[in-house]
């Protein structure tokens, strides 16, 4: 898992005067479309997470890849990053291990902090399988977005995604986000069925709201999450709450 983050972002956005919020907005989407791009021609995936900071699956990905793409952020833009990358048994131990290694570079305010490039375990060198979990709100065009405000909708996404996060993150050290519409991706550790029925539950005793998932591995994010959609679209068509697309599944792209 690599963590990205703007070095110096909170100083440098009222430098020498508080700059539109709106023009930040803009930069801020501009520079993770920058970042899921660069990342997907890895095979990999990227998150927005808080915009200023980003995270990404980076398996397979070297030290050398991460250095060119710092080096594409301070050719395009006014800004720079940071980035942590970090290996671990789970998506969370990664996650964690890849915050350590970049907080001990310093402060994310520190105007010396710059373009810094700190590891944590064997980066490049992770073989093994992925588990990547897709999840949407059951029928949401229908209950939702046709039927009550988008305010309201938007809210109700919301608290699913907290909901699923939370339960994840606790239980299986899952990583899981927001990825727009009413979609949420888990990258996973590898789980049974009964498991990610356990996490369907959860939401749907906590929050009232019905989700679906499909569920792919892959040795690599792109292939794990591509088997997860197919796996998704199987639930779209069924209306089976959950199927999963194993290893052995042959995939076009």
């Amino acid at each position: 898992m690599s963590l990205v983050q703007l070095d110096n972002y909170g100083p440098w956005t009222v430098t020498p005067s508080p700059r539109r919020e709106t023009d930040l907005q803009a930069l801020q989407a501009r520079l993770y479309a920058t970042l899921a791009d660069f990342v997907s021609t890895h095979d990999g995936y990227a998150f927005f997470d808080r915009f200023d900071n980003m995270i990404a699956v980076t398996d397979g990905m070297t030290v050398a890849d991460h250095k060119r793409f710092q080096e594409q952020v301070r050719n395009q833009y006014p800004v720079t990053v940071s980035i942590g990358i970090g290996v671990g048994e789970t998506p969370t131990n990664a996650l964690g291990a890849a915050s350590q290694a970049l907080q001990a570079e310093g402060s994310a305010q520190d105007a010396e902090r710059t373009e810094r490039l700190a590891t944590a375990g064997p980066i490049g060198d992770t073989p093994g399988p992925l588990t990547i979990a897709h999840f949407d709100v059951v029928d949401v065009t229908s209950e939702f977005t046709d039927r009550k405000d988008a305010g309201e909708t938007s809210l109700t996404i919301q608290r699913a995604t907290v909901s699923l996060s939370s339960y994840l993150r606790e239980e299986h050290d899952g990583v899981t986000r927001f990825v727009g519409g009413d979609n949420i991706i888990a990258l996973c550790p590898s789980l049974d069925l009964e498991a990610f029925e356990a996490a369907r539950e959860h939401v749907q005793a906590t929050t009232g709201i019905d989700l679906q998932v499909g569920i792919g591995e892959g040795e690599t994010p792109h292939e794990a999450g591509y088997r997860a959609k197919l796996a998704l679209e199987e639930c779209r068509e069924t209306g089976q709450r959950i199927d999963r697309v194993g290893l052995r599944a042959t995939i076009d792209r």
